[in-house]
């Protein structure tokens, strides 16, 4: 599928809508109402700080959802105001948080069901509402809710959309993405189905054992055991190997995914030479400025011994 022309086309429907319905002001005023805390406010203008006898909590310097996410939730609430008696749906959890989630099931929006990572879209019909959560969904998703006359309220954050432009940038010029993420996760899923010829590493253990293969040392099967679940179909690392090109799925460790990019440039390096490398390697920065911002004030907050760090979310996120 040519997924450009296929968002060119979405994106021109009087069915699309990644605006909103409310101006940015009043969703942050929403959202401050809904979910600011004053003892967080509080800790915060207290240097991040807060002791109470032999108790001492120190908060980490970004707390708290992010733009993208808090544009998403505004939008989800927001599309319920707008349309009041529509059924309306959601393609998978808004963001990993059970709350915010639960909150949305109060306001009668429904989720689409899945059985070992199959969604069952049976029950959406034509002139349906339909949510894409901040994450994103499959450009197969999308066609298929555009085909059955849905209206289709993409929150997708755009953070997540940049990596998308950047796996069809490979897939144009005919290079491999290798996406560090976790393959089953709904971002990756939508990533990758933008992509080409695609393979997912987990983490740089994966990363190496895949320039491994291709500097000539290990197993096709072997290979291709370990990564059956985490590559396009037909792929084949004897072919597929030879140009790459690194994205990520936006939520991963910032520092991991500079490291398998560095291996990536380095093994091609040593297998084709400064003088081609790059036909061979391709580099974008698609790492989430909030993401690095919040993984970077978790690394300031364990600077100083801690008996217990308390993380506050989605088990899942």
């Amino acid at each position: 599928m040519d997924t450009q022309a296929f968002k060119r086309s979405l994106h021109q429907s009087d069915r699309y809508n990644r605006r909103g319905f409310g101006s940015p002001s009043k969703r942050t005023q929403a959202l401050e109402d809904a979910y600011q805390s004053s003892l967080i406010g509080s800790i915060r203008d207290n240097g991040y700080i807060f002791r109470h006898g032999r108790l001492t909590v120190r908060l980490a310097e970004a707390f708290g959802f992010c733009w993208g996410v808090e544009r998403a939730v505004a939008m989800a609430y927001e599309t319920r105001r707008h349309y009041p008696t529509e059924r309306i749906w959601i393609t998978n959890e808004i963001i990993h948080n059970p709350s915010v989630n639960d909150h949305l099931r109060v306001m009668n929006v429904r989720f689409i069901s899945a059985e070992e990572g199959v969604k069952d879209f049976s029950g959406v019909s034509d002139g349906d509402v339909v949510i894409l959560p901040a994450f994103g969904a499959t450009v197969q998703e999308m066609q298929l809710l555009h085909e059955r006359g849905c209206h289709i309220i993409d929150t997708t954050c755009p953070w997540v959309s940049k990596v998308w432009h950047t796996v069809e940038k490979h897939k144009k010029h005919t290079f491999t993405s290798i996406i560090h993420g976790k393959f089953k996760h709904e971002e990756t899923l939508a990533t990758s189905s933008f992509a080409g010829t695609y393979l997912v590493v987990l983490d740089l253990a994966e990363a190496q054992y895949v320039s491994n293969y291709i500097l000539g040392n290990g197993s096709r099967d072997a290979f291709m055991h370990r990564f059956a679940k985490a590559c396009s179909p037909g792929f084949d690392p004897d072919k597929d190997l030879q140009r790459l090109g690194v994205a990520n799925q936006t939520t991963m460790l910032k520092s991991e995914t500079e490291e398998i990019g560095r291996l990536f440039e380095k093994t091609m390096l040593g297998r084709y030479g400064p003088k081609v490398l790059s036909e061979h390697f391709l580099a974008f920065n698609t790492i989430c400025d909030a993401t690095e911002e919040r993984q970077g004030a978790m690394f300031s907050l364990v600077d100083e011994p801690l008996d217990m760090l308390v993380v506050i979310g989605g088990f899942n996120s």
